[in-house]
Formats: C-alpha cells, structure tokens, sequence
C-alpha cells in the first residue's frame, strides 16, 4: 500500500514518464545489488557496481545537465548543438543518490541485497522523502521494510513534528519569499540596506523551507514506522563554516564524505583534492548554473582556509569575531546561490559593499522591515533551539511536563488550523528544492 500510494503521489505532481523514470531507476539498481551478491569477490560485481554508478551519474547529468552543457560548449567553441529542454524530473537528485548509496553499500558488504523488488521500490520512492529527501540510506530503512510498527508515542511525535514543518514553510518561509522577491528581483536598483536585507531574508527562509520540509518528511515517516535522518541542527549557531556544513543538509553532507571524499584522485588519496571535489561536486548538485559551480568553489576555500588554520587556533578566536565573520560569509554565500544570472550577481556584490549608487537606505527598505517586522523576529528567534531548551527546562518535573505535553498538542492543533487557512487564500509556493 505504501509502495502504490508513495506512486501516485509521485504521479501527482510529474508528468507520467518521470514516473516511469523514478520505476527504471529502481529497477536498474535493483538489479544491480543482485548481481552484486552473485558475482562478490569477481570481476562481474565490479562491474555491476561501476555499472549502476555510471547509470545512475549519466541519468542525473542527461536530465539536469544536458542543456547547460550544450549552452556553454555552444558559447566557448562557437558550436550550433542543439540545447535540450527537457524537464527536470522532481526529486531525481535525491534519489539518484539513494540509489547510489545502496549499490555503494552492497558492494561494501555494509547491508544486505534486498531481493524483493516491492520493498527496494518503497525504499527509492517513500512518499515523505522522494521529492526533497533527506537523502536516506537504505541501511536506516532495511530492517522496518519488512518488521516495524508505530505507537502511539510515534504518532503524536510524527503529527507535531509535520505540523512544526508546515507551519515553517506556510507562516514564515512564505512571508519570507515575498520580502525577497520584492527586494532582490532587482538588485542593480536595491540599496545598501535592501540588498542586505533581501539576502537576510532569502538564507532564514531557505533555512524554514527545507528544514519544514525535512520535518514534515521525518514525521510522516515516524506515523508510518520509519525512522529518518535528521537534516538541520540549529546551524546558524555555528562558530564556523565547517560547523554550518555539519548542521545544513546533514543527509547530503555525509553523502558526499563518505562515497566521493576519500576517492583516489590521480592515483592517490588527496586530502584536499578530495575537499574540493566534494565542493566543486556540491555546486553541481544543486543546479546547472554557473553561480552553483562558483557557489561549490567559495565554500570549498573558506573550508580549506579553516582546515589549514587548524581547529586550534581558530577555537583561540574570539567567540564574537569567528560568530560575525561565520554570518557575514554565509550571507555572501546565499547570494551566491539566489542569483543564477552572473551580471545580477554583479550587481549585488556591488549593493552590498556600497557601490551600487543607490544609496544607503530609502523608504521603501523602512517600511517592508516594519511591515514584516514579526517575521524576522520569529525567524531568527526560531533560527536558536528554544523549543529543545523549553522542554529540556519543563521536563524537569512531572506535573509541569504533563502539562507541557497537553499544552504542546494543542498549539500544534492550533498552527495546523492556522497554516491550513493560509494555505487555502494563497497561491501555491513550491518548496524551492522541488527544483533539485
């Protein structure tokens, strides 16, 4: 029932043969981890694995990259290729590289071949997960394939947990998108203050928009017995950029550290070879732009100039110098990211540091802070793990945690009554990593 529901609800929001890719996936990888096990230890599992690993990369790069590649080899040599202008199926990113991990592992003797094609299909397309991860790893789902149950304490913690995730997305994420959209769609003609605060806006509501989804994914796949990897952790509070890469997009972090860090490169393990091809490789995950490559390239050298200072030394800084050098970077970063189109980007650089000729701050700046003033205030409030500390404080006594508990159930009633009207009176906002 999972398996055909997690389908259609696939089906729903993409065109059919997107399905029937999402199916050929499945198969081919499938496939694959059978030949695996029969051939281990002979040349036909090496092959079966390079196999579905080449499969799996030359999907992903037909699908996303095929048209930026044939723009830029069009640009560089002067060429007439024809650019495709395929659709980018939801979702092929996250679980191509869940099918990557499970061939991966199958080879490394980490899980055991799943022979049974239904419950490898749930795997790939688990409705929670398939459109925006996080990315799972079959080992976090072999065993309640076929033995789990959720109680009732999994059913109250999934339902808040969604209703938490929503309400990100739907009171803040939403609200968050129209400031940006009113100051950053034009940045040659923003201010100093507008380009700033647009960016301020964009990186908390990237941060509502995916962590709400990655909530309601975790939920959902608590109502139904499955236990999913968590993907935020607080990272505005980091001290430093390798601190915000282990608490942003956990699941992809780890994806890359494990199956493409320590690869040979020319014959050896390169240390920092290593670090900015998972960097460069970042980039290109997110998308076939130009602005992601550099994206991947920035956040690499920032991570390589911490490495090479040492955690040491860079402990030795002042907590309130690494904190404002750790934010003024990762804002620069969004910025990065937001603008796809290189003479924007241009233009924002030159906002931000003063140069764009339009001044410091206008009206206009003043009264979309004040009229949205609620939203940056509950953003970067929540952006701090006050709910965990207000528990952690409640728990500490028996009456006043069953109160907690009472009390909790009914403000998450009341902010899925309320993300639910929204919801009806506004025009659909796509999660933004529905493009990936």
């Amino acid at each position: 029932m999972l398996t055909i529901f997690s389908l259609l609800f696939y089906t729903w929001g993409e065109p059919f043969y997107a399905l029937l890719l999402l199916i050929l996936s499945a198969a081919v990888n499938f496939a694959a981890g059978i030949y695996i096990e029969r051939f281990r230890g002979q040349k036909g599992g090496t092959v079966a694995v390079t196999s579905a690993v080449v499969f799996n990369i030359l999907m992903l790069g037909i699908f996303k990259y095929s048209g930026f590649f044939a723009e830029n080899i069009n640009a560089f040599f002067h060429a007439n290729l024809p650019v495709p202008k395929s659709h980018i199926p939801v979702g092929i990113s996250f679980y191509t590289f869940q099918a990557i991990s499970y061939v991966i592992d199958c080879h490394w003797e980490k899980v055991k071949v799943q022979r049974h094609f239904g419950r490898f299909m749930l795997y790939i397309s688990f409705f929670p997960k398939v459109m925006n991860g996080p990315i799972t790893r079959y080992a976090d789902f072999e065993e309640r394939l076929t033995n789990r149950k959720a109680t009732v304490s999994d059913l109250s913690y999934g339902f808040n947990r969604v209703t938490v995730g929503l309400a990100k997305k739907v009171l803040i994420a939403n609200n968050l998108n129209i400031i940006v959209e009113n100051l950053l769609s034009s940045p040659k003609e923003s201010t100093l203050i507008g380009n700033w605060l647009g960016i301020i806006a964009f990186a908390l509501s990237m941060y509502f928009d995916f962590s709400g989804y990655s909530d309601m994914a975790i939920g959902l796949g608590s109502i139904f017995g499955f236990r999913i990897q968590e993907n935020f952790n607080y990272p505005f509070i980091c001290k430093d950029i390798t601190e915000f890469w282990q608490r942003w997009h956990i699941s992809l972090g780890t994806f890359f550290r494990d199956y493409l860090l320590y690869i040979p490169i020319f014959g050896k393990r390169r240390k920092y070879g290593g670090l900015f091809l998972v960097w460069l490789c970042t980039g290109i995950w997110h998308g076939a732009s130009w602005n992601f490559i550099i994206w991947g390239i920035y956040y690499g050298l920032l991570v390589f100039t911490e490495m090479k200072i040492g955690k040491k030394k860079m402990k030795k800084i002042p907590a309130v110098a690494r904190h404002i050098y750790t934010k003024f970077a990762i804002l620069i970063g969004f910025g990065i990211f937001y603008f796809e189109s290189l003479p924007m980007l241009g233009s924002f650089f030159k906002g931000i540091f003063g140069f764009g000729g339009n001044g410091f701050i206008n009206e206009y700046d003043k009264m979309t802070f004040v009229n949205n003033i609620w939203v940056f205030a509950l953003a970067i409030l929540f952006c701090f793990p006050v709910i965990p500390a207000v528990k952690k404080l409640l728990n500490k006594a028996y009456p006043i945690r069953a109160a907690a508990s009472f009390a909790e159930m009914w403000v998450c009633a009341g902010l899925l009554i309320i993300s639910s009207i929204l919801l009806v009176d506004s025009t659909g906002q796509m999660f933004f990593y529905d493009r990936f």
